[in-house]
């Protein structure tokens, strides 16, 4: 995960894009395409996204034209700089937007190079027909579908909504043959054609990969715990009775949504790769004395992927009010530091989001909640 730090950058001058570019890509020089050019005498480039910045973020390849840089996703125009250790340029995006230009490497590799938003042009990705993938809720929360890659070799994947594109383990990749891409991947009704597959080594409990809330952007995504179904809608299903809407959220990609407990509110991030409940960020849990009075369930250690320990408490939260729905007595853990998202946000595992059948609309950017059969069921940390 980047490192994400948010500090104040000058002194450089700026380049100023402010419309659309051309397409960039083929051959040709910067100056036969007009596209504005900066300097660099290193690979590495950092990036203000909004309020953001990440420091060596993108490293330049020429070979790659144009090389997309995706803006973190937002409704509303922002700058997005690219800092070069010689020169910068200043991008303003707008929804739907693409912007072109080219970054001159050592005074002799053009690098094309392309700032674009989350949100894709119309009609992009738009399909007319419902897609339906049937899943299995296993008894660590997980979302668990089925699906076959190249027509052959069946894997398990979960849908994180806390997570993006498509991840297969190494085993999974490798299990049946020596595979290096992914030509088909099939789940339910729906075919991604040369989807872009990462590897990764953290998964759920038993699972083979996961899948991420951004291949469905742009459509309604129905998360049916009573049917066992994720049903992709192309728009907002009819006969919305007994649900309650929500505006979401994006920080930095994650999908958020308000929430409250007693002691305040604030931003949490949709995570239905959690098995967890809710878990609380160090900082606002500070800032609004979260844990004063709250009965300890238990405590406990984890170990990162670098080996540093972290001590874990678990907290029975008296009341937890999501879309102006109650839950009660809720086990909540409070982190020991940083959040490892890279900023301050809380977090409703599966744990919780399982009790409410869901309409996650990415093309208005709202949610929709109904509490279904499994709202009454025992949470995990008190069984």
């Amino acid at each position: 995960m980047r490192n994400l730090l948010l500090i104040l950058v000058s002194l450089a001058p700026l380049v100023m894009v402010a419309q659309t570019g051309p397409a960039a890509g083929g051959s040709g020089s910067a100056a036969a395409t007009k596209l504005p050019v900066i300097k660099a005498g290193s690979k590495k480039v950092s990036i203000r996204d909004g309020e953001f910045f990440d420091r060596d973020a993108w490293n330049l390849s020429p070979a790659t034209r144009p090389d997309v840089y995706t803006a973190d996703r937002t409704r509303k125009v922002k700058w997005v700089t690219f800092y070069t250790d010689m020169d910068s340029i200043r991008v303003r995006v707008k929804p739907r937007g693409r912007y072109d230009f080219v970054i001159l490497l050592n005074g002799k590799d053009s690098c094309f190079t392309r700032i674009a938003s989350a949100i894709p042009p119309a009609g992009v990705g738009e399909n007319a027909k419902t897609d339906t993938i049937p899943f299995a809720l296993t008894e660590y929360n997980a979302i668990a579908a089925k699906a076959v890659i190249d027509g052959s070799d069946t894997v398990l994947l979960h849908f994180d909504v806390g997570s993006f594109s498509f991840h297969l383990t190494k085993d999974a990749m490798l299990r049946k043959s020596s595979r290096k891409k992914v030509n088909t991947l099939q789940m339910g009704t729906r075919v991604w054609q040369q989807p872009s597959v990462s590897i990764t080594g953290f998964t759920a409990h038993d699972m083979d990969g996961r899948f991420g809330w951004d291949l469905f952007e742009g459509r309604q995504v129905e998360i049916d715990y009573d049917h066992n179904l994720l049903i992709i809608h192309p728009r907002l299903p009819r006969g919305l009775k007994g649900y309650v809407r929500e505006k979401l959220l994006f920080q930095r990609n994650y999908v958020c949504v308000k929430a409250a407990f007693p002691a305040g509110d604030g931003y949490f991030m949709l995570d239905t790769g959690s098995d967890q409940a809710a878990i609380v960020d160090s900082g606002w849990a500070a800032a609004h004395h979260f844990t004063d009075g709250l009965k300890l369930i238990k405590t406990s250690t984890i170990t990162d992927p670098r080996g540093n320990k972290y001590l874990i408490r678990t907290l029975e939260a008296p009341m937890l009010e999501l879309c102006h729905i109650q839950l009660s007595n809720v086990p909540t853990l409070v982190l020991s530091g940083r959040n490892p998202t890279g900023f301050e946000v809380n977090i409703l595992g599966n744990d919780v989001l399982k009790r409410f059948n869901i309409i996650l609309d990415f093309k208005h950017d709202n949610i929709y909640l109904k509490p279904n059969r499994l709202m009454g069921v025992q949470y995990r940390a008190n069984s």
